[in-house]
């Protein structure tokens, strides 16, 4: 207790620069998985895949991602049986976002397309388990969590396979394609943009102050969406004309759908920091709130309104530095994407990731990204998968997990030797 009073503004800030490493293990691991199949489909370059997660993730995580916090921040541990010396539990979340921080920044490196929710986890029940022991693990939680992991995929996928054949009946496989594209490519723009509108509308804004039913949520995402609807319609009309040679076949389709990419890209990124954000700023939440309460563990305490923007940087910087190379491995290597594909396979990660983000359930985006890339790939044919690089990743997820609890026990150690407890 002592050390929390009076050392708490260091451990403060050697806490919030761990989670800062963290977030940029995020952004260069996981943004680049979401944005792996707009740059993999040639919709977006790196450079525009960049700017793009940029503006958006930073938004996701500022306005809409304070709901998965909670979940990460009290629902893997029993946090009471640290009430007797609540600076194990700040040690220990200190060594579980420094674990899962180094391990993601080392993947990143590599290129292999890792999950940042497995990482965190681990790490948690691996401080958790050498601190106290198995039982402050609330293992009932975590077989949720992990339950999660094997359901989103299957979820995404079956999303993705959906959108896919349907863009293929209504569009592809018809007389006219492009007139067909031009006709049905607007009601795409509107389902993407009413799930981002809702979750923003519902979820996030409480950050700013304003607060709406669930009425007003739905009446004023289905307007924006149908805005939104209309501009596509509008601007596809006068962009690609029908009495154009050579516009009509596939290739005119594919560009009306690199189109639809860009607004999918948006929206993906979105998702992604609203969700994927709780994984560098929970543990971080739970640090400054134990050592502004003088060791009290609260039951629930308000996000330090300088966490959220911190997790948004750090992602940002992430992807702008590392992002570019696990953003190739998932852009071209599972199956060969174009712009109609990937839409599928954005799209559904998207909502499936969105949804989570709203009930408050931790999910994996790698894990949901690559699962809608499966749907796709099934879409077509077994024979369209890359399955030599699907083991590959899958073998990158079943390491991830204890490598990240490991780290966290070994730095655990460290931090109590340092601090001499």
């Amino acid at each position: 207790m002592e050390i929390l009073a009076n050392y708490g503004t260091i451990i403060i800030l050697v806490a919030a620069a761990f989670g800062f490493m963290m977030a940029i293990g995020i952004g260069a691991n996981d943004v680049a998985n979401a944005m792996g199949t707009s740059v993999g489909s040639k919709a977006l370059t790196v450079k525009q895949a960049i700017i793009i997660a940029m503006i958006f993730e930073f938004a996701g995580a500022y306005l809409a991602g304070g709901e998965v916090t909670d979940t990460i921040r009290k629902g893997v541990i029993d946090t009471s049986l640290y009430a007797s010396q609540p600076e194990v539990l700040v040690y220990g979340m200190m060594a579980a976002l420094l674990a899962a921080g180094t391990w993601l920044l080392l993947a990143s490196f590599m290129g292999w397309p890792v999950s940042t929710t497995h990482s965190i986890i681990g790490a948690i029940i691996g401080f958790a388990c050498v601190s106290v022991g198995t039982e402050a693990v609330d293992w009932a939680s975590v077989q949720g969590i992990v339950g999660s992991w094997i359901v989103t995929p299957l979820i995404s996928g079956i999303f993705a396979y959906v959108i896919f054949v349907s863009a293929q009946r209504l569009i592809f496989d018809t007389d006219k394609p492009l007139i067909n594209a031009k006709r049905f490519v607007p009601v795409y723009m509107f389902l993407t943009a009413l799930i981002i509108a809702m979750v923003t509308i519902k979820k996030g804004l409480k950050h700013v102050g304003l607060h709406l039913t669930t009425g007003e949520a739905v009446m004023v995402s289905i307007a924006i969406s149908a805005l939104i609807m209309m501009f596509g319609y509008v601007y596809i009309n006068r962009k690609y004309k029908d009495d154009v040679p050579g516009t009509n076949g596939y290739q005119g389709v594919e560009r009306v759908f690199s189109l639809l990419m860009v607004v999918t890209a948006c929206a993906m990124a979105f998702a992604h920091g609203s969700n994927d954000v709780a994984n560098a700023i929970g543990p971080l939440s739970a640090i400054v709130s134990t050592v502004e309460n003088m060791g009290q563990l609260s039951e629930k305490t308000q996000i330090a309104w300088w966490i959220l923007p911190l997790g948004g940087a750090g992602i940002v910087v992430g992807l702008a530095t590392l992002g570019h190379k696990v953003m190739a491995t998932v852009g071209t290597g599972i199956t060969e994407l174009t712009p109609s594909r990937g839409f599928a396979a954005q799209l559904a990660t998207a909502s499936t990731v969105v949804l989570a983000s709203g009930t408050g359930l931790p999910i994996s985006t790698t894990q949901t990204l690559v699962g809608a890339v499966l749907g796709v790939g099934f879409a077509r044919g077994i024979g369209a998968l890359n399955l030599g690089v699907v083991r590959n990743i899958v073998a990158s997820w079943v390491v991830t997990l204890p490598a990240g609890a490991l780290l966290a026990v070994i730095f655990f150690f460290m931090m109590q030797a340092i601090f001499g407890l």
